[in-house]
């Protein structure tokens, strides 16, 4: 006879992934889809919407066919926020605009400022207007593409890209829609309408649901292409760092989940409202609850990119250089900011440097330097998450670059703080299982996914890194206006 099973599937940046979990959390199968985004232009990061659901179906016919399950209910993420507009059929009117990775709405943001007022924009939505915001893109295809935007109708992201796609409702998660500021008012939590009418004109936006209820059931059509049963309930889903943070019992209040992906993310649990200039405020993914969150616009990007230029070589082995290298990677230091940079700083404009190379320089230090860069990123925004009044007790790590360890290692050594890591640490696409699950069981994170080990920061590197810390905040100011003219360069 055969068990019973949920499915998660998350669409990442560089790739999706999905999971065939048990209701008792095991991991019983994993599939991934590999994928590359689009850059037409400086600052500009676009994806074909027809991927997601194209990779969807193929990871969803993996699964459904790697063992003997019946699927009794469907979970979905993505990363986001991303503005995919549709017109009244929902035909795609141009590829999708990514998060935060997008830096094309500068100067929409900079009239909404103006014209909306930048403190009103904070107080009712809970952050200032930056790159990361869906509403500030929607503003640059109104704006710079008028023709196309005259027929937009529908606004999705892509866990609500899939939920359209397997269900045929169209809705959209609270916390998601909290991240296209200005549209949403999060002190209502719900759109607001005087500025979604003036942004996006003629757009119906969609209906609002919390991210583990049911959005609808699979139809018919779906069914006939994925492989699983009609019938079945899909949940709304959410942004993928929100979903991750499920997948490791991260959201109570005290609880900071960090994200190691192709981006960092960061998402505080706190028991109110909390504003911060140069942070994100957001309500959660479960009703009755907000964070405080920050990004990093490139973490595991930045080790990707070494990689290549190093040949190829096998990531084991670069930790292994780079644990040869130790504290301080030979004296390198590195800003991370090879995408512009999202918290705290904020730069679009931003870009990486490495300071401090010579010719006696190895790959090892490069790798380590990228790998610490990163944590004195995460030492920033921790920072800034405190000095905004957070309250961090407890920290739990996930995603790929917990891998080997030593990237936790190092972030733990140079914040200070002691993480958890879970005993699976798949990610979004298992917190997107979870939210599945408990729509037909009473399944609990603790029981599914336990405590595996927890990282603590070694007091012996504690100066090192301290003095290290020090040179990087130094660094960006000191360097800023030369990287703000080759950034205009490069825009030309």
């Amino acid at each position: 006879m055969p068990s019973t099973a949920v499915i998660g599937v998350d669409i990442g940046t560089s790739s999706s992934k999905g999971v065939l979990v048990g209701l008792d959390g095991t991991l019983l199968h994993t599939a991934v889809r590999e994928h590359a985004v689009d850059r037409p232009a400086p600052g500009h990061v676009e994806m074909d919407a027809g991927v997601w659901w194209d990779e969807f179906v193929s990871l969803s016919r993996e699964l459904t066919s790697a063992h003997d399950t019946d699927v009794v209910a469907v979970g979905v993420s993505g990363m986001g926020p991303c503005v995919l507009l549709t017109d009244a059929d929902d035909t795609p009117l141009r590829p999708a605009i990514l998060y935060g990775v997008d830096t094309r709405s500068v100067r929409q943001i900079e009239r909404l400022d103006e014209e909306l007022g930048a403190d009103e924009i904070a107080r009712r939505c809970g952050s200032r207007l930056t790159t990361q915001a869906a509403g500030a893109k929607v503003a640059w295809v109104a704006e710079q593409e008028p023709e196309l935007f005259r027929h937009a109708r529908r606004l999705y992201m892509p866990s609500s890209w899939l939920v359209r796609k397997l269900t045929g409702s169209y809705v959209l998660d609270h916390h998601s829609a909290s991240q296209s500021t200005p549209l949403y008012d999060t002190l209502a939590r719900d759109w607001y309408a005087p500025w979604a009418d003036r942004i996006a004109p003629g757009v119906e936006l969609p209906p609002l649901s919390w991210s583990g209820e049911a959005a609808g059931t699979v139809t018919a059509g779906a069914a006939r292409l994925t492989g699983l049963p009609a019938g079945i309930p899909v949940t709304t889903g959410t942004i993928d760092a929100w979903a991750e943070a499920l997948s490791v019992g991260a959201h109570g209040v005290g609880d900071l989940m960090l994200m190691y992906g192709t981006t960092m993310f960061l998402v505080h649990t706190v028991p109110g409202l909390l504003r911060a200039p140069s942070l994100w405020s957001t309500v959660g993914a479960l009703p009755d609850t907000r964070n405080l969150a920050g990004g990093m616009a490139t973490s595991g990007a930045v080790t990707s990119w070494l990689r290549e230029l190093f040949g190829g070589d096998d990531y084991q082995q670069l930790l292994r250089l780079a644990a040869e290298s130790g504290p301080g990677a030979g004296g390198l230091l590195m800003l991370p900011y090879f995408a512009g940079e999202r918290t705290p700083v904020t730069d679009p404009r931003a870009r990486g440097v490495i300071a401090g190379l010579t010719l006696s320089h190895t790959r090892g230090d490069l790798y380590r330097a990228a790998l610490e860069g990163t944590a004195f990123g995460v030492r920033h925004n921790i920072e800034a998450i405190e000095a905004a009044g957070g309250d961090i007790r407890r920290v739990v790590a996930v995603g790929g670059g917990t891998q080997g360890r030593l990237w936790t290692q190092i972030v733990s050594d140079v914040t200070g703080r002691a993480q958890e890591t879970r005993t699976t640490s798949v990610g979004a696409s298992y917190g997107g299982a979870l939210l599945a699950a408990q729509l037909v069981t009473d399944a609990r994170i603790d029981t599914w996914n336990p405590v595996d080990e927890v990282v603590a920061p070694r007091p012996e590197v504690t100066p090192r890194y301290d003095e290290l810390y020090a040179l990087y905040r130094e660094l960006y100011p000191a360097s800023s206006h030369v990287v703000h003219a080759l950034a205009d360069l490069q825009a030309r």
